[in-house]
């Protein structure tokens, strides 16, 4: 279990896991889709991503070059497992932001 958080720890791993499980996508769509995600932090967690093995990186020889994110076949055995994850956080969402509403006050 540890090595599977520490693949998809961090506020912004998951994230890129759904975002890349729809299909290939570019750098700047993909900041696009994760709203408020520096581009420095966002090339961090790619490349960590990628050296794990979880995402493939393609560079498409055009000019200007085109570069593309994608899951591995690794990456994408990992999203089916983080699924009921997912579900969970669904399910009790209401209730767990509650909670963090309720404990910060006025």
């Amino acid at each position: 279990m540890s090595v599977a958080i520490d693949v998809v720890g961090g506020k912004w791993r998951m994230h890129l896991m759904w975002v890349l499980g729809e299909g290939p996508q570019r750098f700047g769509r993909i900041r696009r889709l994760l709203d408020g995600v520096s581009e420095k932090v966002l090339a961090e967690n790619l490349r960590h991503l990628e050296g794990s093995g979880i995402v493939h990186r393609e560079i498409y020889p055009e000019i200007p070059p085109r570069v593309e994110y994608s899951l591995t076949p690794l990456g994408e055995e990992l999203r089916t497992a983080l699924r009921p994850l997912e579900r969970w956080g669904d399910e009790h969402r209401a209730r767990i932001l509650g909670c963090e509403l309720e404990s910060a006050g006025p």
